[in-house]
């Protein structure tokens, strides 16, 4: 039961982190005269692993594709999917694992 907790919290602390650097390299780009198109989906696939939470703060953070309506209506969304299953997992014992 540790070993699976364990898990789970270095799961989302490294698909934050993923989140977090995914946001700041893009930024980076951008400041770069780079084009970055196409981007979104990988932002809403970060935030769909775990890491909404992280990719909404840091877009605000670094004012990093604000307008985009769909990235800021879906990653709070995600972000609250993903507090309330943490919490229910928590609450009924990581996916029900009693031994």
């Amino acid at each position: 039961m540790l070993i699976v907790s364990i898990l789970f919290i270095v799961y989302l602390l490294a698909v934050n982190f993923y989140a977090f650097m995914l946001v700041k390299n893009l930024k980076d780009k951008d400041d770069g005269g780079e084009e970055s198109k196409g981007y979104d989906s990988k932002l809403a696939f970060a935030g769909l692993l775990g890491g909404a939470i992280a990719v909404y703060v840091c877009m605000l953070i670094y004012k990093y594709k604000q307008t985009n309506v769909l990235l800021m209506l879906l990653l709070p969304l995600l972000s609250v999917l993903h507090v309330f299953l943490c919490a229910v997992l928590l609450r009924y014992g990581i996916v029900y694992a009693r031994i």
